[in-house]
């Protein structure tokens, strides 16, 4: 976003100034959304979601250690699956055979070591030491054997010392000021989402909660004092993370221990580095994320519910084809879409006796149960609102239609009762209120008595209030169940005596 303007080239200096400017911002507005209490944004990344967008990097992150585990040296960009496969096969004559038998070997050691940890927990120990035994034996190999001269690359010679303060680097006026505040504002939704997708995708593994409101202010922070000490935007690593869980890390210590020794490290032991092998490192990633790769999850998502398979999937491909940006946005917007259907399309059944009980039922789903001659029994199982009160009163007519039909084909005394069964309507608007008001006139046209069931004090305190005129919000046509509904009015019925 900032080369669309500014070159790191022509004018590093300058670049450096907003690259930490926009740090800053993209921190000030993380931080905000946790401080307003926002968090509950994250409750749109569903279990599907995430083991779709789980897969997703985890196959990503293993294919860009392609480039290590290969020796190649001209290597793509880019995060998705066609490019890095091209990049892979268009350079061919780069694949180093030395290196390719080293990556094997430890890929080998590092899984077995995994799948040992695995089968006997007592021995976890295993699997979180064999990444430092990888590094420590592969750097003295290549140490001992000069074996950077025959192929295998290797890490060279890195800067010693931490990075200066950059405080005095942050711009906050001046013709960039927009530009900066737009990249921090993006770059922070970007990597806040992914940030708590990864986090919220190792919560559901380990079986713990995740405050979304704590995670942004965290990450918040994080960035604010990132631009002040040479950092740009970052968020939680999907690959550090999984090699962080993968060695047995249990709490935020692990992170204590992770910075110390990496500081320790720049500091004084950044020569010993210099023939580590790229390879081994590739190695230790794709270990650490192969085993996210959730299957028979996924095969439990497709038992349960198609749709949801379908997000996870969408989030599963949108990751490796597109990024993981567009792959969680595609997943959250299929995910959103259900909940506008389920919003717009309630559920709402007719509902008929059980033989020798007071209990009603939804007759599609009980074959023993039975409508009552004379009554249509709706159960509406969800808040009446502007987003379904058109659906429910077309979906409410069609159905008196068909049962006055079903009375005259029968030759059964005519419709005369409409039971609304409304425990489960938690809530109606002023388009819900409309909803019940016109129900009332057409019911009346049609001489059909409308009748409540069990509704809410909430709706009942606003129906009355719609209802000045005290059209039908009367006593006798209150009950608190079908079953006393029925009785009640079958007395009142001269022509359902019979019932």
């Amino acid at each position: 976003m900032l080369r669309q303007q500014v070159s790191p080239v022509d004018d590093p200096v300058l670049f450096l100034q907003l690259a930490f400017s926009s740090t800053f911002f993209a921190g000030l507005f993380q931080a905000s959304l946790g401080i307003l209490r926002l968090g509950f944004i994250i409750d749109f990344l569903s279990k599907a979601t995430l083991i779709g967008f789980m897969g997703g990097a985890a196959i990503i992150v293993s294919l860009q250690q392609l480039k290590g585990l290969l020796g190649i040296t001209h290597f793509t960009k880019h995060m998705s699956v066609v490019p890095v496969l091209s990049s892979v096969f268009q350079h061919t004559n780069e694949w180093s055979w030395q290196t390719i038998v080293m990556g094997v070997c430890f890929l080998l050691f590092l899984l077995s070591t995994r799948h040992l940890s695995m089968k006997k927990p007592k021995l976890f120990w295993v699997s979180a030491g064999a990444p430092l035994l990888s590094v420590i034996v592969s750097t003295l190999l290549v140490f001992v054997f000069r074996a950077e001269r025959h192929g295998i690359s290797v890490i060279g010679k890195l800067p010693e010392g931490l990075n200066p303060p950059s405080w005095n680097m942050l711009q906050f006026h001046g013709s960039h000021l927009a530009l900066v505040a737009k990249t921090g504002l993006v770059t922070g939704i970007v990597s806040l989402t992914e940030g708590i997708a990864v986090g919220r995708t190792f919560a559901a593994l380990k079986n713990y909660h995740v405050d979304g409101n704590k995670e942004m202010i965290a990450i918040g922070l994080m960035n604010v004092v990132g631009s002040a000490t040479s950092c740009y935007v970052t968020t939680g690593a999907f690959s550090r993370s999984a090699v962080n869980n993968n060695a047995g890390a249990k709490t935020a210590v692990s992170n204590i221990v992770m910075s110390v020794t990496v500081m320790v490290t720049l500091l004084f032991l950044m020569p010993l580095f210099e023939y580590t092998p790229n390879v081994v490192l590739g190695a230790i990633i794709v270990t650490a994320v192969i085993g996210l790769i959730d299957l028979p999850a996924a095969c439990h998502i497709w038992k349960i519910d198609k749709f949801d398979f379908l997000v996870m999937l969408c989030a599963f491909f949108g990751v490796i084809f597109l990024s993981v940006q567009n792959g969680l946005a595609i997943a959250v917007g299929l995910s959103l879409f259900k909940i506008l259907m389920q919003v717009t399309r309630p559920k709402m059944v007719i509902m008929g006796n059980i033989p020798g009980t007071d209990i009603y039922r939804d007759l599609h789903h009980y074959k023993e149960a039975q409508r009552i001659p004379g009554f249509l029994v709706l159960s509406i199982e969800s808040p009446v609102n502007f987003a379904n009160s058109n659906y429910l009163t077309e979906r409410t007519s069609r159905w008196i239609e068909e049962c006055e039909e079903e009375e005259a084909q029968e030759k059964h005394s005519s419709l005369q009762f409409l039971i609304l069964e409304m425990s489960a309507v938690s809530g109606v608007d002023t388009n819900g209120v409309s909803f019940f008001k016109e129900l009332k006139k057409t019911t009346a046209k049609k001489d059909i008595e409308l009748v409540f069931v069990n509704p809410l004090s909430e709706v009942v305190e606003k129906l009355q209030r719609a209802d000045e005129q005290k059209e039908f919000m009367r006593p006798e046509f209150l009950f608190l169940t079908v079953a006393e509904a029925v009785a009640s009015l079958s007395l009142k019925g001269p022509s359902l005596s019979n019932v």
